[in-house]
């Protein structure tokens, strides 16, 4: 495989040996190849990415890297700024647009996705793409726009796809290849620091915490087996009863995380990431520590601390910063302790990420959002418990997130293993923890489905037929039937090569198909002519298995003998074997001229064409046959019989009849992969046909065009795209202020998770009041008929954000909003900027100017304050607005989508 000349000199800044597998995918760029580099959380996946945009820069292109979550764009944004520079760097999200035609732009993969179905000139002279976190196309909601963005780039893009260690990553890059050419699976499952799996109990009857490791030579540990039996004994009530009775089992407890924390402490165990599936006991278990007088940090540490603090949030008001507890968050970071939280506004979020980096912060209690992409290694991992709630019950982390969680465990070049303490519970079996730590299986599975959005984005760009082939290029139907998306794919090509072939054939002197017709008549009247449908596939019918023919395929051009003949569907087959010992399966569609046997010869006596020695016996005997003179090329006639033809006068008339000819052979063949891909299962495709016939029934498409109201919808990127265009048709947005669009069009993106039940929602006016009555009465009416077609049904809309935004797009203050409504800080900032984001889309898609002014308008009014402070980028760039495409990564209200 071909290295660059220059690699070492791309190389040459890092500090560090390469290790093999990143090696390995450089090697795989190096040869024009996309890569997917699936290895654990700390283990220099990043340098793969690195290298394939400093290829892309030498050769004078661009490079996007796209990542899931916008925390991670900026801090890829800084780290890319810090490598390149300011002017040779770009970040495109929701919340910023700096620099967008610079030769790398940093993106979430929603602008990305976004900017493909909107042909936007910042795709041009674009070489390589990097997906980061590219598992997260299991999302439920967001997967789907990894899989758009796949497919619908240019072929020539390369890609770098960064994953997480994934049990069936050689099935993911058997389909990137599918559906976009060669890709190469970089494996690697060993971790840069070793990892140390540890279980942690409190033990009343020996007053101490127990801290053993969970496996030993790979299989449980049999000590912390019977530990756990016995004490899960007496905790259920039971009695010993090999004892008669009267000796007490042991009494087990879950550690406090007090407890937890002096002990790593003591066992010089910090820093640490102590994971707590709940934002407030997060909160409290910090608050815990810095009550009991834990203090982990020095007088120089904490100088150093402040000036970080200072220096983030100095664009946050007084007032402001009161409310969100900024004394106790300081105090808790000067004593080494922070909690980290999507109920958090993004400048203390960033303030902790800051400390952490610089080891200042030795313990972070915090939410699984904390393993999602930002660089924050540990030494110590702690997890509280190995169930959480998933907003409708519990359930126990799987093998996967467990890896994601213990991936932050230990840090490359400082610690010698990392360590990884799961505590005791009740609720959890000493065999379910060891089965989790021994575990490796992180099945990857497709989220893959059609919206309204993605199938009107289709219609205005493909025909039927290409929109059908494009959604069966899917990795979720590549999980359904690999057979469907491979002849997909097979079936792309061979039209594309039938184009060529149709404009190869066309003749500037004349209807070279009319010439064709009167030459098949005189063939049929001339006896001496072989006539019939297909000369080529009556000659093959006419070979038997020992005859020799000249054959010409890939690269290889010589002699052939044929071994066995079929008659299939799509025409006559045959097998050969060659001088080279090979086996070429021939149809007509390889034949220039009818086949002739030019020879023949014995076969081995026993027919066993996949062994060795039957290859080897019938090529010694092919090598040795003397063969008949090729026949010479059958000549067209200088005339027909009906007389001349203008096209006789094409001097390279022998070229396009037998271009027209293959055309015809390579347009069976495509009709032929048609039948069979209908044949199969085709459930994306049946899914698109539902999403389609309600975009007719409601007015969106018309045939196969997109009526005005579709070209609004496929410019509207939401998780209730059709619901807000259809709200937007009716009226029901217009005519309003902009604090009441605001309160209005928040019904869309804020969604009540509490399982208390929602406050009773606030109007300003009774108008608005019947507004939201027929929004509601809009969702119920597409939710049945999506639970009647069998679609995953959309997410209603939810009245309890109106209020909030209408008051702090009134100009309320933040400390009178937040606090009234019992809401947390990270909460009201990522709904406002969702908000936010879907103002700016109204403002350009609404039918009604006035509608577009005061969706303007309460954007504007809305980005002010905290809001305006938690979307800054510190980095002194001017701000542009090029390539700008809305960036709904962060339009679900879960952790994950900070």
């Amino acid at each position: 495989m071909p290295v660059r000349s220059d690699r070492a000199e791309l190389i040459a800044h890092y500090d560090f040996p390469l290790d093999r597998f990143q090696l390995e995918a450089m090697d795989a760029l190096d040869d024009g190849r996309s890569v997917l580099v699936a290895a654990p959380t700390g283990s220099g996946k990043t340098v793969v990415a690195e290298y394939g945009i400093e290829a892309a820069l030498r050769a004078g292109m661009r490079a996007f890297y796209t990542a899931p979550i916008k925390a991670l764009s900026n801090q890829k944004f800084h780290d890319l700024v810090g490598r390149y520079g300011a002017d040779q760097v770009g970040l495109l999200t929701g919340d910023n647009a700096i620099n967008g035609d610079a030769p790398i732009v940093v993106m979430t993969t929603e602008v990305l996705r976004n900017m493909i179905y909107g042909r936007s000139h910042a795709l041009t002279e674009l070489a390589l793409v990097v997906l980061d976190e590219v598992h997260f196309l299991q999302d439920t909601y967001r997967g789907p726009v990894w899989e758009e963005v796949i497919i619908h780039l240019p072929r020539h893009v390369q890609l770098v796809c960064l994953s997480a260690t994934v049990s069936n990553a050689k099935e993911l890059t058997e389909w990137i290849t599918t559906v976009r050419g060669p890709t190469t699976a970089v494996l690697e499952e060993k971790r840069p620091v070793r990892l140390e799996n540890l279980f942690m109990v409190g033990d009343r009857t020996s007053d101490r915490l127990q801290l053993m490791p969970t496996l030993v030579n790979g299989h449980p540990n049999n000590v912390a087996m019977r530990l756990t039996e016995e004490g899960t004994d007496h905790w259920k009530g039971t009695k010993n009863r090999k004892g008669g009775g009267g000796h007490a089992k042991r009494k087990l407890y879950a550690p406090s995380r007090l407890e937890v924390v002096e002990r790593l402490d003591d066992e010089r165990m910090l820093p640490a990431i102590y994971f707590i599936f709940s934002r407030n006991q997060c909160d409290e278990a910090a608050r815990t520590c810095l009550a009991a007088g834990l203090r982990l940090t020095t007088g120089e540490q904490r100088e150093r601390i402040r000036a970080i603090a200072d220096a983030r949030l100095t664009g946050m008001e007084p007032a402001d910063l009161a409310v969100l507890g900024h004394g106790q968050f300081l105090a808790q970071l000067e004593a080494g302790i922070a909690a980290h939280h999507a109920g958090m506004v993004p400048p203390f979020k960033e303030v902790v990420e800051a400390c952490f980096a610089e080891g200042l912060i030795k313990v972070v209690f915090a939410t699984e959002t904390l393993a999602v992409g930002i660089n924050m290694p540990a030494r110590t991992v702690v997890i509280d418990k190995l169930t959480k709630f998933t907003g409708e019950h519990h359930a126990m982390l799987t093998p996967g997130e467990y890896t994601q969680l213990t991936g932050r465990a230990g840090r490359r070049g400082i610690d010698e293993f990392g360590q990884a303490i799961v505590l005791w519970s009740p609720f959890t079996t000493f065999e379910q923890v060891a089965g989790l730590a021994a575990s490796r299986w992180f099945h990857l599975n497709s989220a893959f489905r059609p919206t309204y959005n993605m199938a009107a984005n289709l219609v205005r760009t493909y025909t039927s037929e290409q929109a059908h082939h494009l959604l069966n290029l899917s990795f979720a139907q590549f999980q359904a039937d690999g057979d469907v998306v491979r002849m997909e794919s097979r079936l792309g090509k061979r039209q594309a090569f039938l184009r060529e072939l149709a404009e190869e054939a066309v003749s500037p002197y004349g209807d070279i198909d009319d010439y064709r017709r009167r030459l098949q008549q005189s063939e049929r009247r001339d006896p001496h002519i072989t006539g019939g449908d297909d000369p080529v596939d009556l000659a093959i019918m006419k070979l038997r298995p020992g005859d020799v023919v000249y054959v010409r395929k890939g690269k290889y051009a010589g002699r052939a003998a044929i071994i066995s003949t079929a008659n299939r569907k799509g025409g006559m087959r045959v097998t050969t074997v060659t001088t080279r010992r090979d086996m070429l399966m021939l149809s007509g569609t390889d034949f220039d001229e009818p086949p002739v046997a030019l020879g023949r010869i014995e076969l081995p006596i026993d027919y066993a064409p996949n062994r060795t020695d039957y290859l080897r016996d019938t090529a010694q005997r092919l090598e040795k046959i003397r063969l008949l003179p090729q026949p010479a090329k059958r000549q067209i006639p200088a005339t027909t019989a009906d007389g001349y033809h203008p096209v006789e006068d094409d001097p390279d008339l022998k070229h396009r009849l037998k271009a027209a000819a293959q055309a015809d052979r390579i347009a069976r063949e495509v009709e032929e992969l048609r039948s069979r891909v209908k044949g199969r299962s085709q459930s994306i495709a049946r899914d698109f046909d539902r999403v389609l016939g309600i975009l007719e029934a409601w007015g969106y498409v018309d045939g196969w065009t997109l009526t005005d109201a579709g070209t609004m919808l496929a410019r509207t990127f939401h998780e209730s795209d059709l619901l807000v265009v259809e709200c937007l048709r009716q009226g029901l947005l217009d005519g309003l202020d902009a604090a009441t669009m605001a309160g209005l069009a928040s019904v869309f993106v804020y969604e009540h998770r509490s399982p208390d039940g929602p406050p009773l929602p606030w109007f300003p006016n009774n108008s608005v009041r019947k507004r939201w009555l027929q929004i509601a009465a809009l969702s119920a009416d597409l939710q049945e008929i999506e639970n009647e077609d069998g679609l995953i049904v959309h997410r209603g809309p939810d009245p309890t954000f109106l209020a909030i935004a209408y008051a702090w797009a009134a100009g309320e203050g933040f400390a009178e909003v937040v606090e009234s409504e019992e809401l947390t800080g990270g909460d009201f900032v990522r709904t406002i900027k969702q908000l936010i984001d879907l103002l700016r889309q109204l403002a350009i898609i609404a039918p009604v100017a006035a509608t577009r002014r005061s969706a303007d308008q309460a954007a504007q009014a809305l980005f002010r304050g905290v809001v305006a402070a938690s979307s800054a980028v510190e980095i002194d760039v001017d701000i542009d607005g090029s390539g700008l495409a809305p960036d709904n990564s962060g339009s679900t209200p879960s952790d994950a989508a900070e």
